[in-house]
């Protein structure tokens, strides 16, 4: 009688621990992204250590720049970037997402041949609410390569996403968070945004409010200039 007591109660107990764990992980599955103030002029080190490690764990992440919010991960994760082409509706392997770097120091290693004008008007405009598409260099993951062999540069004016560059040690896949709203393009207010995309990602950073005009896009991959989107940057820049 004893022995039957036992496996039974065996049974319970086990029952009740694959329960437990079947609930902790649906909780983590459905759980939402840290959530995390941080400032531009001193960001506070343990919490750009959780946003590290989570995009070296193919996460995502959700940041404030100069212009509109961004949704980004790191340059080496493939997952991650699919993931990020999903967010965006995107079949993965077409996206074009552009890249937000530290310095131009560091654009260099991953541009390929950056004529003299060029880097002039980049370097009298970065950081800065633009986005150049220049020629990618071979240091670009084959992951990343479009069929027309560019990449988007961004160097915010922002400490913050710079940062996080920084010590992570190489660029970020970046694009910008898009609303649903017709009337509001794009979402200002990090609170807000955390209520609708924290559940996609693993860190949404409150850096107060965002601006609600993208970036000034320049393509650099031709004899001149050409503005392909009027943004916040004033475009005169090239002149």
């Amino acid at each position: 009688m004893s022995g039957y007591i036992l496996g039974v109660s065996i049974i319970f107990w086990e029952i009740q621990t694959l329960l437990e764990l079947n609930i902790g992980k649906s909780a983590h599955m459905n759980s939402k992204a840290e959530f995390f103030k941080l400032y531009q002029e001193n960001p506070e080190q343990k919490k750009l250590d959780i946003i590290l490690d989570i995009l070296r764990n193919d996460g995502l992440i959700i940041y404030p720049t100069d212009t509109i919010y961004g949704i980004g991960c790191s340059i080496n994760s493939r997952s991650a970037i699919d993931k990020l082409a999903q967010i965006k509706g995107l079949k993965p392997g077409k996206e074009r997402f552009s890249l937000i770097f530290e310095n131009l120091s560091q654009v260099s290693e991953y541009a390929r041949n950056i004529p003299t004008p060029v880097f002039k008007v980049m370097k009298k405009a970065l950081p800065g609410p633009y986005t150049f598409i220049l020629h990618s260099g071979s240091k670009l993951p084959k992951l990343l390569n479009s069929p027309k062999k560019t990449i988007g540069i961004r160097i915010p004016n922002n400490n913050i996403p710079r940062m996080i560059v920084q010590q992570l040690g190489s660029p970020i896949i970046t694009t910008s968070i898009r609303d649903e709203d017709d009337i509001i393009e794009y979402s200002t207010d990090p609170e807000l945004i955390y209520e609708k995309f924290g559940h996609m990602v693993g860190a949404v950073i409150d850096g107060g409010y965002g601006n609600n005009t993208a970036s000034t896009i320049i393509d650099c991959t031709g004899d001149e200039f050409e503005i392909l989107r009027r943004g916040l940057g004033d475009p005169d820049i090239i002149f």
